[in-house]
């Protein structure tokens, strides 16, 4: 398939000035006390603010999922925007070409169960699936809190200023400054990150993902723990 190259809009993690995101809207709740679940902020060293999308196990340690472009390399992130709880430090970044980093949890008094926290409740991610054309998936964003929509198109190129990602998704779903690391997700099933996006909640709108399930296959990670 011959890949669709587009120019993205800014609105990711990246610039410091699209971090610090509107007060949340219903349903986008902050992280529970003692439990970081997808579509919870972290706050970083380097004053970046991004949502994890997913939780991941390697069998014995835990991990978070979330744009690579918001996570460069050993950056530290926290539980809260005081940077008094830390929560763990980038492990893995993937900045152009792809788009996703893993946080590696290191704070043994917290939990990291597969959950999102979609409109305030829990919900059970229990595997990670390809998106399809036509597939009905809902994202959890900080900012715009718990919308669904459809993915339009897969294997998308989208061009950054720092060069081309390959792979994306693109869903008819909006995106505000903010939201860039929402969790995308269809029932139980992980199905990507939110990277970046053109239009807004207003107009309307499409939003890219990196998709979630070849980030796992690649690092031995799964989600349904």
């Amino acid at each position: 398939m011959r890949l669709r190259t587009i120019l993205l809009q800014a609105l990711t993690c990246t610039l410091a000035a699209l971090t610090v995101a509107a007060a949340p809207v219903a349903g986008a709740a902050p992280a529970e006390q003692g439990v970081i679940r997808g579509g919870d902020r972290l706050f970083s060293s380097g004053g970046g603010r991004c949502p994890v999308a997913f939780n991941a196990t390697d069998g014995s340690r835990f991990y978070g999922v979330l744009p690579g472009h918001c996570a460069g390399p050993r950056t530290r992130w926290f539980a809260d925007p005081g940077l008094t709880v830390p929560i763990g430090e980038t492990e893995v970044s993937r900045f152009p070409g792809s788009d996703y980093a893993l946080i590696r949890y290191t704070n043994p008094d917290y939990s990291y169960p597969s959950e999102v926290s979609a409109g305030g409740q829990p919900l059970r991610i229990d595997r990670a699936a390809r998106p399809a054309v036509g597939q009905r998936v809902c994202q959890l964003g900080p900012t715009t809190g718990h919308r669904c929509g459809t993915v339009q198109a897969v294997n998308v190129s989208v061009t950054y200023p720092e060069g081309v990602v390959h792979g994306l998704f693109r869903s008819s779903l909006c995106l505000e400054p903010g939201d860039a690391g929402a969790p995308a997700f269809d029932g139980d099933a992980a199905l990507g990150i939110a990277v970046g996006g053109s239009g807004n909640c207003g107009s309307g709108g499409t939003t890219y993902h990196q998709p979630v399930a070849p980030v796992l296959a690649a690092h031995g990670l799964r989600v349904g723990h």
